[in-house]
């Protein structure tokens, strides 16, 4: 059947009725093609990567800040310990002094100088 016949054949159709257009329309079916997906593909392909790269910079970013904050939380520890035991020892020389046994010490006086 050739394309001349085939219209005829749908004029003939709708030509006995009335209240019809003489043009029909067909609802085409539209779909991409091969080489429409395939450059569909790789522009989604391509955002998804660029989305990655976003998200890891991001995190390397925080990253290198905690880094920082947890060396500093280290350092302020090992000042802390430090201050503690200093604190200890400035304490510990207070108590002493203040102890009963200290009390009861008497101070001695040197009594002579040994000459030569």
């Amino acid at each position: 059947m050739t394309y001349s016949s085939s219209m005829a054949m749908n004029r003939q159709r709708f030509a006995g009725k009335r209240n019809h257009n003489a043009v029909s329309f067909r609802v085409t079916d539209r779909r991409l093609g091969p080489i429409s997906n395939t450059i569909v593909l790789i522009v989604l392909a391509c955002l998804l990567g660029l989305l990655y790269l976003t998200q890891v910079t991001k995190t390397n970013a925080l990253g290198y800040t905690i880094d920082s904050l947890q060396q500093h939380q280290t350092e302020l520890k090992a000042e802390h310990n430090d201050l503690e035991i200093a604190s200890a020892r400035l304490q510990s020389l207070d108590r002493v002094q203040a102890s009963a046994p200290a009390q009861s010490l008497v101070s001695v006086v040197p009594s002579g100088v040994v000459q030569e």
